[in-house]
Protein backbone atom coordinates (compact mmCIF):
# COMPACT_ATOMS: atom_id res chain seq x y z
CA UNK A 1 0.00 0.00 0.00
CA UNK A 2 1.16 3.64 -0.84
CA UNK A 3 1.85 5.79 2.04
CA UNK A 4 2.69 9.16 2.77
CA UNK A 5 5.95 8.04 4.64
CA UNK A 6 6.46 5.12 1.60
CA UNK A 7 5.60 7.54 -1.37
CA UNK A 8 8.04 10.19 0.12
CA UNK A 9 11.08 7.37 0.41
CA UNK A 10 10.84 6.16 -3.19
CA UNK A 11 10.28 9.59 -4.15
CA UNK A 12 13.08 10.24 -3.05
CA UNK A 13 15.18 7.23 -4.32
CA UNK A 14 13.70 8.33 -8.05
CA UNK A 15 14.84 12.07 -7.71
CA UNK A 16 18.36 11.09 -6.39
CA UNK A 17 18.90 8.64 -9.75
CA UNK A 18 17.53 11.47 -11.71
CA UNK A 19 20.94 13.85 -9.46
CA UNK A 20 18.26 16.10 -8.44
CA UNK A 21 19.96 18.43 -5.83
CA UNK A 22 17.94 18.30 -3.19
CA UNK A 23 15.89 15.28 -3.13
CA UNK A 24 14.44 14.72 0.54
CA UNK A 25 12.81 18.24 0.42
CA UNK A 26 11.48 17.88 -3.50
CA UNK A 27 10.32 14.79 -3.02
CA UNK A 28 8.46 15.91 0.47
CA UNK A 29 7.19 18.74 -1.48
CA UNK A 30 5.88 16.87 -4.47
CA UNK A 31 3.80 14.73 -2.30
CA UNK A 32 1.92 16.99 -0.12
CA UNK A 33 1.04 18.62 -3.63
CA UNK A 34 0.16 15.13 -4.77
CA UNK A 35 -1.85 14.22 -1.99
CA UNK A 36 -2.92 17.41 -0.87
CA UNK A 37 -1.07 16.74 2.62
CA UNK A 38 0.92 19.43 4.42
CA UNK A 39 4.41 18.36 6.60
CA UNK A 40 2.53 17.69 9.73
CA UNK A 41 0.51 15.33 7.86
CA UNK A 42 3.29 13.34 7.07
CA UNK A 43 4.85 13.71 10.22
CA UNK A 44 1.34 13.27 12.63
CA UNK A 45 -0.02 10.72 10.19
CA UNK A 46 2.81 8.80 8.04
CA UNK A 47 1.02 5.65 7.12
CA UNK A 48 -2.46 7.71 5.38
CA UNK A 49 -2.97 5.90 2.38
CA UNK A 50 -2.79 7.27 -0.90
CA UNK A 51 -5.66 7.03 -3.49
CA UNK A 52 -4.85 5.81 -7.03
CA UNK A 53 -5.47 9.41 -8.55
CA UNK A 54 -3.18 10.42 -6.18
CA UNK A 55 -0.50 8.60 -6.85
CA UNK A 56 -0.83 9.17 -10.29
CA UNK A 57 -0.49 12.70 -9.86
CA UNK A 58 2.75 12.20 -7.82
CA UNK A 59 4.42 10.18 -10.83
CA UNK A 60 3.77 13.25 -13.30
CA UNK A 61 4.56 15.66 -10.84
CA UNK A 62 8.01 13.46 -10.14
CA UNK A 63 8.64 12.51 -14.09
CA UNK A 64 8.47 16.61 -14.20
CA UNK A 65 11.46 17.16 -11.35
CA UNK A 66 13.12 13.74 -13.20
CA UNK A 67 13.48 15.91 -16.34
CA UNK A 68 15.02 18.97 -14.19
CA UNK A 69 12.23 21.27 -14.06
CA UNK A 70 12.32 23.39 -11.19
CA UNK A 71 10.60 22.54 -8.00
CA UNK A 72 8.91 26.14 -8.55
CA UNK A 73 7.51 26.16 -11.27
CA UNK A 74 5.96 22.55 -11.11
CA UNK A 75 4.34 23.89 -7.61
CA UNK A 76 3.69 27.64 -8.96
CA UNK A 77 4.91 29.17 -5.94
CA UNK A 78 8.38 29.94 -4.46
CA UNK A 79 8.67 31.47 -0.81
CA UNK A 80 10.97 34.44 -0.13
CA UNK A 81 11.45 36.05 2.82
CA UNK A 82 8.43 36.57 4.41
CA UNK A 83 6.15 36.51 1.61
CA UNK A 84 5.13 33.97 -1.12
CA UNK A 85 5.71 34.62 -4.60
CA UNK A 86 3.87 32.76 -7.43
CA UNK A 87 6.13 31.88 -10.41
CA UNK A 88 6.69 30.83 -13.95
CA UNK A 89 9.02 30.62 -16.45
CA UNK A 90 8.90 33.88 -17.93
CA UNK A 91 10.56 35.35 -14.25
CA UNK A 92 13.96 33.83 -12.31
CA UNK A 93 12.46 31.62 -9.29
CA UNK A 94 13.72 33.58 -6.38
CA UNK A 95 16.40 32.46 -4.47
CA UNK A 96 17.98 32.48 -1.03
CA UNK A 97 21.27 34.90 -1.31
CA UNK A 98 19.34 37.75 -3.22
CA UNK A 99 17.43 37.49 0.52
CA UNK A 100 21.04 39.66 1.31
CA UNK A 101 19.46 42.61 -0.47
CA UNK A 102 16.89 42.85 2.09
CA UNK A 103 19.32 42.66 5.44
CA UNK A 104 21.31 45.37 3.64
CA UNK A 105 18.53 47.85 3.19
CA UNK A 106 15.63 47.46 5.40
CA UNK A 107 16.77 48.83 8.36
CA UNK A 108 16.95 52.07 6.01
CA UNK A 109 13.49 52.00 5.16
CA UNK A 110 11.60 54.16 8.12
CA UNK A 111 8.69 52.46 9.42
CA UNK A 112 5.91 55.24 9.68
CA UNK A 113 6.96 57.93 7.23
CA UNK A 114 6.79 57.71 3.35
CA UNK A 115 9.81 56.50 1.15
CA UNK A 116 10.46 55.87 -2.04
CA UNK A 117 11.64 52.49 -3.70
CA UNK A 118 12.92 51.52 -7.84
CA UNK A 119 13.81 48.16 -8.22
CA UNK A 120 14.99 47.51 -11.99
CA UNK A 121 14.57 44.35 -13.59
CA UNK A 122 11.98 44.05 -11.03
CA UNK A 123 10.78 39.70 -12.54
CA UNK A 124 8.49 38.07 -9.61
CA UNK A 125 8.69 41.55 -7.82
CA UNK A 126 10.06 39.27 -4.77
CA UNK A 127 12.46 42.34 -3.36
CA UNK A 128 10.35 45.02 -4.22
CA UNK A 129 7.19 43.11 -2.64
CA UNK A 130 9.25 41.82 0.38
CA UNK A 131 10.52 45.31 1.01
CA UNK A 132 6.77 47.01 1.15
CA UNK A 133 5.45 44.10 3.09
CA UNK A 134 7.30 44.96 5.98
CA UNK A 135 6.96 48.78 5.54
CA UNK A 136 3.21 50.08 4.42
CA UNK A 137 4.06 53.49 4.20
CA UNK A 138 6.44 52.76 1.86
CA UNK A 139 5.61 52.91 -2.24
CA UNK A 140 7.40 51.24 -5.18
CA UNK A 141 7.69 51.49 -8.68
CA UNK A 142 9.13 47.89 -10.44
CA UNK A 143 10.55 48.86 -13.81
CA UNK A 144 11.05 45.48 -16.38
CA UNK A 145 11.75 45.01 -20.14
CA UNK A 146 9.17 41.85 -19.87
CA UNK A 147 5.40 42.23 -20.26
CA UNK A 148 5.28 38.39 -19.07
CA UNK A 149 7.49 39.35 -16.24
CA UNK A 150 5.65 42.29 -14.93
CA UNK A 151 2.09 40.39 -15.44
CA UNK A 152 4.11 37.81 -12.71
CA UNK A 153 4.58 40.28 -10.20
CA UNK A 154 1.28 42.22 -11.02
CA UNK A 155 -0.41 39.53 -10.14
CA UNK A 156 1.90 38.63 -6.79
CA UNK A 157 1.49 42.18 -5.77
CA UNK A 158 -2.63 41.64 -5.75
CA UNK A 159 -2.36 38.50 -4.30
CA UNK A 160 -0.25 40.16 -1.26
CA UNK A 161 -1.99 42.70 -0.52
CA UNK A 162 0.26 45.55 -1.80
CA UNK A 163 -1.48 46.57 -5.39
CA UNK A 164 -1.76 49.71 -3.55
CA UNK A 165 1.46 50.41 -2.75
CA UNK A 166 3.32 49.50 -5.90
CA UNK A 167 3.23 50.55 -9.35
CA UNK A 168 4.76 48.38 -12.36
CA UNK A 169 6.36 49.85 -15.62
CA UNK A 170 7.62 48.32 -19.42
CA UNK A 171 10.43 50.04 -19.16
CA UNK A 172 14.56 50.12 -20.32
CA UNK A 173 16.27 50.49 -16.81
CA UNK A 174 15.99 54.08 -15.50
CA UNK A 175 14.62 55.57 -19.12
CA UNK A 176 12.11 58.49 -18.48
CA UNK A 177 12.87 58.91 -14.83
CA UNK A 178 12.71 61.77 -12.73
CA UNK A 179 15.71 62.99 -11.55
CA UNK A 180 15.92 62.24 -7.76
CA UNK A 181 13.26 61.16 -7.56
CA UNK A 182 13.79 57.59 -5.38
CA UNK A 183 14.93 57.10 -1.63
CA UNK A 184 16.28 53.76 -2.47
CA UNK A 185 17.34 51.41 -5.73
CA UNK A 186 17.68 47.96 -6.01
CA UNK A 187 18.15 45.42 -8.43
CA UNK A 188 19.02 41.93 -8.60
CA UNK A 189 20.24 42.77 -13.05
CA UNK A 190 21.13 39.80 -15.09
CA UNK A 191 25.06 38.81 -14.30
CA UNK A 192 26.11 35.22 -16.10
CA UNK A 193 28.49 35.74 -18.71
CA UNK A 194 27.59 34.52 -21.85
CA UNK A 195 29.99 31.75 -22.28
CA UNK A 196 28.57 30.29 -18.75
CA UNK A 197 25.25 30.08 -19.52
CA UNK A 198 25.29 26.15 -21.21
CA UNK A 199 27.41 24.97 -18.18
CA UNK A 200 24.66 25.98 -15.75
CA UNK A 201 22.58 23.47 -13.95
CA UNK A 202 19.42 22.32 -16.22
CA UNK A 203 17.06 23.88 -14.31
CA UNK A 204 18.48 27.64 -14.95
CA UNK A 205 19.98 26.88 -18.36
CA UNK A 206 16.53 25.25 -19.96
CA UNK A 207 13.65 26.63 -17.85
CA UNK A 208 14.87 30.20 -16.54
CA UNK A 209 14.25 33.57 -18.73
CA UNK A 210 17.48 33.73 -21.00
CA UNK A 211 16.70 37.40 -20.64
CA UNK A 212 17.15 37.49 -17.22
CA UNK A 213 20.16 35.64 -17.05
CA UNK A 214 22.65 36.94 -19.72
CA UNK A 215 24.88 39.88 -18.50
CA UNK A 216 27.17 39.90 -21.74
CA UNK A 217 30.69 38.76 -22.37
CA UNK A 218 32.09 39.51 -18.84
CA UNK A 219 28.52 39.47 -17.27
CA UNK A 220 28.92 42.85 -16.55
CA UNK A 221 26.99 44.70 -19.21
CA UNK A 222 23.88 45.56 -16.81
CA UNK A 223 26.11 47.25 -14.24
CA UNK A 224 27.62 49.62 -16.93
CA UNK A 225 24.78 50.72 -17.21
CA UNK A 226 23.54 50.86 -14.00
CA UNK A 227 26.35 52.60 -12.28
CA UNK A 228 25.91 55.60 -14.86
CA UNK A 229 22.03 55.59 -14.43
CA UNK A 230 21.18 54.77 -10.41
CA UNK A 231 22.31 57.50 -9.22
CA UNK A 232 20.73 60.01 -11.46
CA UNK A 233 17.37 58.97 -10.15
CA UNK A 234 18.50 58.77 -6.31
CA UNK A 235 17.47 61.83 -4.13
CA UNK A 236 21.27 62.80 -2.10
CA UNK A 237 21.82 60.47 0.55
CA UNK A 238 19.71 57.77 -1.01
CA UNK A 239 21.05 54.08 -1.02
CA UNK A 240 21.17 51.32 -3.58
CA UNK A 241 21.80 47.71 -3.33
CA UNK A 242 23.06 45.49 -6.30
CA UNK A 243 22.81 41.95 -6.43
CA UNK A 244 25.81 40.66 -8.20
CA UNK A 245 27.64 37.18 -8.83
CA UNK A 246 30.08 35.77 -6.18
CA UNK A 247 33.46 36.96 -8.29
CA UNK A 248 32.12 40.20 -9.56
CA UNK A 249 32.49 42.32 -6.56
CA UNK A 250 35.68 44.30 -6.83
CA UNK A 251 34.53 44.80 -10.52
CA UNK A 252 31.22 46.38 -9.59
CA UNK A 253 32.13 48.47 -6.95
CA UNK A 254 34.55 50.00 -9.30
CA UNK A 255 32.13 50.94 -11.68
CA UNK A 256 30.14 52.28 -9.25
CA UNK A 257 33.05 53.93 -7.47
CA UNK A 258 32.45 57.78 -8.91
CA UNK A 259 32.59 61.49 -7.57
CA UNK A 260 28.29 60.87 -6.90
CA UNK A 261 28.22 57.60 -4.57
CA UNK A 262 29.95 57.64 -1.18
CA UNK A 263 29.84 54.32 1.39
CA UNK A 264 30.87 51.57 -1.17
CA UNK A 265 30.38 48.30 0.48
CA UNK A 266 30.67 44.76 -0.59
CA UNK A 267 28.44 42.41 1.54
CA UNK A 268 28.81 38.72 1.38
CA UNK A 269 25.86 36.50 1.60
CA UNK A 270 25.47 33.65 4.55
CA UNK A 271 27.05 31.22 2.31
CA UNK A 272 30.54 34.01 2.73
CA UNK A 273 30.58 35.08 -1.23
CA UNK A 274 30.12 38.33 -2.47
CA UNK A 275 27.00 38.68 -2.80
CA UNK A 276 25.71 42.90 -2.69
CA UNK A 277 27.27 45.94 -3.97
CA UNK A 278 25.82 48.99 -1.68
CA UNK A 279 26.25 52.80 -1.88
CA UNK A 280 24.69 55.92 -0.99
CA UNK A 281 24.34 58.93 -3.13
CA UNK A 282 26.52 61.81 -1.75
CA UNK A 283 25.70 65.10 -0.31
CA UNK A 284 25.46 67.95 -2.54
CA UNK A 285 28.92 69.73 -2.09
CA UNK A 286 30.98 66.38 -1.35
CA UNK A 287 34.06 65.55 -3.54
CA UNK A 288 35.74 62.07 -4.12
CA UNK A 289 38.04 61.25 -1.61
Amino acid sequence: MNTLVSAWTSAKRRLETACVDSPVIDARLLVQAAAGASRTDIIADPHRALTPGQIAELDRLLTRRERREPISHILGVKGFWKIMLGVTPDVLTPRPETETILDVVLAGVPEGRPYRILDLGVGSGAILLAILAERPFATGLGVDVSETALAVARENAANLGLAGQVALLRGDWTAGLEPESFDLVVSNPPYIPSGDIEGLQPEVRDHEPRLALDGGLDGLDAYRRLAGEVPRVLRTGGRFAVEIGHDQGAAVRALFDTAAVEDLRIVRDLGDRDRVVTGVKKTLGQTAD
